[in-house]
């Protein structure tokens, strides 16, 4: 599957990310401009009030009375009752603020007069509709801010694309090389290619571990291949010794029924070499599947694993001799081999069941509950005698060719199920 799209959003981010950040300074800085206007707007009219307040104090200080406001936009009240657009409950509710809005657009600035204690106070008020700047250009500056603000968002996307593009290049091409490389043929020596950065540590790095990979991988195969040929070669040795010793007619039942038990033990032997080679070589196919009769391989298995000894435990076996599956059989005998090996080993005294239910294969003993990390290697119950492997083997076995394997508990019986399928020729 390719990842060409994750890396296209991680470039995509990136460039998002620079453009968003630019408008989010467009945005801030236009909103910082109105009020820097706003601002500069109110102190002006606050610092007219203030020198009109100082000359009709000084006046009123000199005179006893009230000149009249030199601005014609200020006018002078000594009554609250008689401030225009009702603003005389403002003022008494809200006494601290020297702004209001009026009606019809009108807009006040107020100031107050106390020239000393005792004398009434004054209201000095500055109707400013006519003499506002900026709330006239409320429109013209949006529109202003606005394309301001595309303009800078397509110069912060192309910087962004550019920069992202730049940035993600190396790591792009990184991710396309490990993307398309073969397992069968790993990429080597591709970390000249890149820039002494963060990039190149990580392709160095990657360098590295598929060196260790291969020569593990090399390894691996070494082992396999003499391995195969230094198991299966004693093997047919003894398979074909057991034939020439069957063939002979001076032998009597029970010896001659002993040398084919031996020689159908190394047969099973010689398969269940090459199924787990094959597994080791992740070679799901180095088995073909064939039609398998499921009844005799049942008691076959049975027979290979059964303890005389245990004479308390009791094997029910109930499958149709028509039934048939197409499997591997190696693979199916190894599976089959664990799980009735291991059904017969954690029964002390009992009936172990196998029965066919449509497509599944069911082997129930009486057995407590399997633990969570049986399938893991070296993992073994109190009564098992082996290594702690064959649950483990036949799941890896079973997920490689398709089948189902569960586990149920239920009353102090344990059911191994096997999804095979099964048909009646």
């Amino acid at each position: 599957m390719s990842h060409a799209p994750r890396r296209k959003r991680l470039r995509n981010r990136l460039m998002y990310a620079f453009a968003g950040f630019a408008l989010l300074v467009a945005a801030l800085y236009g909103f910082y401009v109105v009020l820097f206007a706003y601002l500069v707007e109110d102190r002006s009219f606050e610092g007219l009030l203030q020198q009109e307040a100082e000359a009709q104090l000084a006046h009123h200080a000199a005179h006893g009375e009230w000149r009249a406001p030199s601005l014609p936009f200020l006018q002078l009240y000594v009554e609250p009752g008689t401030l225009p657009d009702g603003l005389s409950a403002q003022l008494e509710a809200e006494p601290w603020r020297r702004e209001f809005p009026g009606l019809e657009g009108r807009h006040y600035h107020f100031h107050s007069l106390e020239p000393a204690p005792g004398v009434a106070p004054a209201w000095l008020v500055a109707e400013v509709s006519r003499q506002l700047v900026v709330r006239p250009m409320r429109g013209g500056i949006a529109q202003w801010l606005g394309w301001s603000s595309l303009v800078v968002l397509a110069l912060a996307l192309s910087a962004g694309a550019w920069l992202a593009h730049r940035l993600t290049a190396p790591l792009s091409r990184l991710a396309g090389l490990v993307d398309t490389a073969s397992p069968s043929q790993l990429p080597a020596d591709f970390s000249t290619g890149f820039p002494d950065d963060e990039v190149g540590t990580l392709a160095r790095g990657l360098e590295r571990l598929i060196r260790r990979v291969e020569d593990f991988v090399t390894r691996e195969r070494a082992f396999t291949r003499d391995a195969s040929h230094e198991l299966r070669t004693p093997l047919a040795v003894i398979r074909s010794a057991c034939e020439r010793l069957g063939a002979r007619e001076d032998l009597d039942d029970g010896i001659r029924a002993q040398v084919e038990h031996v020689r159908q033990s190394a047969q099973q032997l010689e398969q269940t070499v090459t199924t787990l080679l094959a597994l080791a070589r992740e070679d799901a196919n180095a088995e073909p599947a064939v039609e398998v009769a499921l009844l005799p391989l049942v008691e076959r298995v049975v027979v290979d694993h059964s303890q005389p000894a245990s004479s308390d435990v009791e094997v029910r076996i109930d499958v149709s001799n028509l039934l048939c599956t197409r499997v591997p059989e190696g693979v199916l005998r190894i599976v089959l081999a664990n799980l009735i090996g291991n059904a017969l080993t954690h029964t002390r005294a009992g009936v172990v069941e196998i029965r066919a239910d449509g497509d599944w294969l069911r082997i129930s003993n009486p057995s407590r509950a399997v633990p969570a990390d049986a399938f893991q290697p070296f993992v073994k119950g109190a009564d098992s005698g082996g290594y702690g492997l064959g649950l483990g083997i036949a799941q890896r076995l079973c997920e490689r060719h398709g089948i189902g394997l569960r586990f149920d508990s239920d009353g102090g019986t344990v059911v191994a199920s096997v999804a095979l399928p099964m048909r009646t020729p």
